[in-house]
């Protein structure tokens, strides 16, 4: 086994088709729930309100341009209905617009993840990643507060305690990841990662009382299945790396019980960008300490030359996958204002394809044809998953 000391950096110019190593991650009903096929930090508004633009906020996109959004929600609004309503049709500007930022969600994740896989594989720290790009996140947020690009909340003591535990799963759950990402392959992680619909469905039966269809439950079938059947022929495998990735699917469905079960009664409102703003901050003052007791300080140029890493290529991967993992959640937000939970379920299915197709080719993984179809089994259960989530039970 190579150690650090035996790796160093060496960045790759760009040359217009996706580099060779990156990364990435509702139930339809939440009231205030995150993306529960990814873990990225994803609040829903009501199906309602991204349809119709209930709410109405006028922000700033990535390209410095004002547009609507669906911004602000009620904490405790109406639940999303498991039917969704249908959406407005789009006229050509708007659809070009639609495709564009649905191709540069995905291109983000997949050089998020190569980033992050290139990083942890010389750099086998991943609370202090964590903690950085937490940090990066914070940064951009505080520059956007300041400069007014988005309001700086005010928020209650009562508001904050409630998101306080909504915060500690979120932190969990991207540590975990990344966990995961130093030990197995990026295509294994996010292949494990399609479990998130099972601890969905189980965690909102357990704990809210909801339960599933007969068509959600038929759904799940291929996703554990094809999990299963990938797991048993991974050539990356490894326990540490499969438990970890298992277990971020658990905070991040915790995460997604929490926000309907904690913050049903609340009446305060939060914009999904300001609630995952307050989120970030929090994540990033937890994994300090615990970073520095743990895995100590080992992000300082003098550690980083003893192990034979290139200061220069490290932090300019370190920035871009900070960049990144800011980027695609912002993007994220900007699709799922467009666009209703349901469609941006199914269009999240599709990039964990893309992700991990990516992924193989970069990384030139070895993947064997049991392992393939496992993979494509898994995957399709998800797509199958986001679309009876449409099917609205019979009123008894």
């Amino acid at each position: 086994m190579p150690t650090a000391a035996q790796y160093s950096l060496t960045l790759q110019p760009f040359t217009g088709s996706p580099p060779r190593t990156l990364l990435s991650r509702s139930p339809a009903n939440a009231q205030l729930a995150f993306s529960p096929f990814h873990g990225e930090a994803s609040p829903l508004v009501s199906a309602t309100a991204a349809r119709l633009h209930g709410g109405i906020g006028w922000s700033r996109n990535l390209l410095g341009r004002e547009s609507r959004s669906a911004s602000v929600f009620a904490v405790g609004a109406s639940p999303v209905p498991d039917a969704a309503p249908k959406e407005r049709p789009l006229g050509l500007i708007q659809t070009v617009e639609l495709v564009v930022m649905i191709a540069l969600w995905y291109i983000i994740n997949i050089f998020f993840n190569i980033y992050n896989k290139q990083i942890l594989e010389v750099y086998p720290f991943p609370m202090t990643i964590s903690a950085f790009q937490f940090a990066f996140g914070s940064i951009v947020i505080f520059i956007m507060w300041s400069t007014n690009v988005n309001k700086r909340p005010k928020i209650s003591t009562s508001l904050l305690a409630t998101i306080l535990p909504l915060a500690i799963v979120h932190t969990l759950g991207n540590l975990l990841t990344n966990l995961s990402l130093g030990k197995v392959a990026v295509s294994f992680t996010h292949t494990i990662k399609a479990m998130e619909p099972f601890f969905s469905v189980l965690f909102s039966a357990l704990f809210l009382g909801e339960l599933p269809t007969i068509w959600i439950i038929s759904s799940l079938v291929p996703i554990v299945s094809g999990v299963a059947l990938a797991s048993l022929t991974e050539a990356s495998f490894n326990w540490i790396g499969f438990w970890s990735a298992m277990a971020s699917n658990v905070t991040n469905q915790s995460r997604n019980v929490l926000s309907k079960k904690l913050m049903a009664e609340k009446e305060e409102t939060l914009d999904n960008i300001t609630l995952f703003s307050i989120i970030t901050i929090m994540s990033f003052l937890f994994t300090v300490p615990i970073t520095l007791f743990v895995e100590g300080i080992k992000f300082t140029p003098s550690y980083l030359q003893s192990s034979g890493l290139s200061l220069r290529e490290f932090y300019a991967r370190c920035f871009l996958s900070g960049l990144c993992f800011h980027a695609y959640q912002q993007v994220s937000y900007m699709i799922l204002a467009r666009v209703s939970p349901v469609t941006h379920s199914v269009s999240n299915s599709v990039k964990r394809v893309v992700v991990i197709v990516s992924s193989v080719i970069f990384f030139k993984t070895p993947v064997s044809a049991i392992n393939s179809l496992g993979t494509a089994v898994a995957l399709a259960g998800v797509f199958l998953y986001s679309r009876v989530k449409r099917i609205k039970p019979k009123a008894e």
